[in-house]
């Protein structure tokens, strides 16, 4: 499936399945402690952008959904959204994950809002009948989007790596 672009209630976003050179793009807009506040602070290695670029593209080919690469109305990068299967051995295990981080530049202007929703629209059509989102309860902008989404709080999981505590959020589809 080649994502096209949505508009949903917000701005126009336009997703598409990751490309190799966005490996270099995602590192360098969330090279930014703000951005990586609520998920352990630090930045990643290129190589964990390498090795997430290249899984996405085998999810999009076998489920038909990804973590996509998400565009402004000008087409350029600012971030990513959609959905995996959860990659962890604690937490939801085997259900899938919706998701979402934009470049701070890019915050606050409903992109992962309307991202997140034209994400549901896509899994559902996928034949997904639910997803989860595992959001660190001080994060209020990711507690928006997920409550935006119409999706209700349920269990809480504490992450063996970070000892932090994470929202699991879930919408039937």
């Amino acid at each position: 499936m080649s994502p096209a672009g949505s508009v949903v209630d917000g701005p126009a976003v336009r997703l598409r399945v990751p490309t190799h050179e966005d490996a270099f793009v995602w590192h360098r807009l969330f090279d930014d402690p703000e951005v990586m506040d609520f998920l352990g602070g630090a930045s990643a290695e290129l190589s964990v952008y390498e090795e997430l670029t290249a899984r996405q593209r085998r999810h999009d080919a076998e489920h038909g959904f990804c973590l996509w690469t998400l565009l402004d109305p000008a087409g350029d990068p600012i971030g990513f959204t959609g959905a995996q299967p959860w990659p962890r051995p604690w937490g939801p295990t085997g259900e899938t994950e919706i998701g979402w981080r934009l470049a701070r530049a890019a915050w606050g202007r409903g992109y992962a809002s309307a991202a997140a929703r034209a994400t549901v629209e896509r899994v559902r059509a996928a034949g997904v009948p639910a997803v989860v989102a595992m959001v660190d309860p001080r994060n209020a902008r990711s507690v928006a989007v997920a409550r935006g989404l119409g999706m209700e709080p349920a269990e809480t999981y504490v992450s063996p790596r970070s000892g932090q505590s994470a929202q699991c959020f879930r919408l039937v589809l």
